[in-house]
């Protein structure tokens, strides 16, 4: 019994997927479906040119030296390569 509802499943299974491994993405504009997609190739390059450029986070956080408490404003550039840049901007003494 296992194994008749085992295969039933599989079947099953193939049938439902089969249905959608045609699917083409349908276009109304062009009256039919498109097959070369240059629209999305651009989207991907103008992506991947965002996604290249410099950005730049300002945040706080709590330093302690010794015995005095600190808070720092920083700014952290991030960089195209991975690296990336700290610089502090001011530094208030908390205690």
């Amino acid at each position: 019994m296992k194994k008749f509802i085992t295969l039933s499943l599989l079947i099953a299974s193939f049938a439902f997927t089969a249905t959608f491994a045609s699917a083409q993405s349908y276009n109304p504009q062009r009256g039919g479906y498109d097959q070369n997609r240059r629209g999305d190739q651009r989207d991907n390059r103008w992506n991947n040119r965002r996604n290249n450029r410099v950005r730049t986070v300002t945040q706080t956080r709590i330093v302690r030296q010794r015995n005095r408490v600190f808070r720092e404003t920083i700014r952290i550039t991030y960089l195209p390569n991975g690296r990336t840049r700290t610089q502090v901007i001011s530094r208030v003494r908390i205690r």
